[in-house]
């Protein structure tokens, strides 16, 4: 049986609260036995990840604030982006929820492009949202992150809470130490993230010594949606070329290529 599929109804789909033992694999050492079966839990779920997201065609992960609502701009221009990048020819992903993964998840359906989303269980999780067409839900919040990153060619990030600056963070760092090469970050709202970078990031990191000024000039701020996928299909064929087609399934192993749904 394959690890992804159509997304399921929507009142079941990220609502199970996870057990005490996920909250306890953060609160210290246990016994050896128990520890052993977390990494073996912990393993099953990286090979569920790549088992599911393995033959998907080339990726850009979006990500976003699951708080804004349709009437947003930044929801709109989401859904530009989302639909901009499935006829560049990308998957997009999204952590499948509302607000802007709702919305660059739907701009991908409408134009036709495949869209993906990746969910994390926790004890209140939103709704999934209604533009999915594959789906692949996780416990651990760490390999989540890995699937974000591991299966994409480029990220792009509207305006978010922490989980969206974490995410900016960790690609940034990755970025900063030659973990990813030549992917690039776009930052979509010049508005919101220039604050950052100009008061937090040039005004007291770049100042005390804690970046350099590569690290802020690999950033890529922007409200031009042309422009930064433009960037990201410029950078996917110099750096991927013909790498970024996926890998054909194997039957015989219950593999299968994702594919878009129909749209009614």
């Amino acid at each position: 049986m394959s690890d992804i599929g159509p997304c399921p109804p929507s009142d079941d789909w990220g609502k199970r609260s996870p057990s005490l033992t996920d909250r306890r694999f953060l609160e210290g050492p246990r016994s050896r036995l128990a520890e052993l079966g977390r990494v073996v839990r912990i393993g099953v779920e990286f090979v569920r990840g790549f088992r599911a997201l393995h033959f998907l065609p080339p990726c850009v992960t979006v990500f976003g604030s699951a708080r804004l609502r349709e009437e947003s701009p930044h929801y709109q221009q989401a859904v530009r982006i989302g639909g901009r990048l499935a006829r560049a020819g990308f998957t997009v992903m999204t952590g499948g929820g509302p607000g802007i993964m709702e919305a660059a998840n739907r701009g991908a359906r409408e134009a036709g492009g495949l869209s993906i989303g990746c969910n994390i269980v926790l004890p209140h999780e939103q709704r999934p949202n209604p533009y999915i067409d594959q789906f692949v839900e996780f416990r651990y919040f760490f390999v989540r992150k890995v699937m974000l990153v591991k299966y994409s060619c480029a990220f792009v990030a509207l305006p978010g809470g922490f989980g969206t600056m974490d995410e900016v963070f960790e690609c940034a760092t990755l970025i900063q130490t030659g973990k990813i090469h030549d992917f690039p970050l776009i930052l979509v709202g010049t508005a919101f993230w220039q604050p950052l970078v100009e008061q937090f990031l040039e005004a007291r990191m770049l100042r005390e010594g804690t970046i350099d000024q590569d690290d802020i000039e690999r950033l890529i701020i922007t409200d031009d949606v042309d422009l930064a996928v433009d960037r990201i299909r410029t950078c996917a064929e110099r750096r991927f070329g013909l790498r970024l087609r996926p890998q054909r399934p194997n039957p015989l192993l219950g593999e299968h290529a994702p594919k878009p749904r129909a749209r009614a």
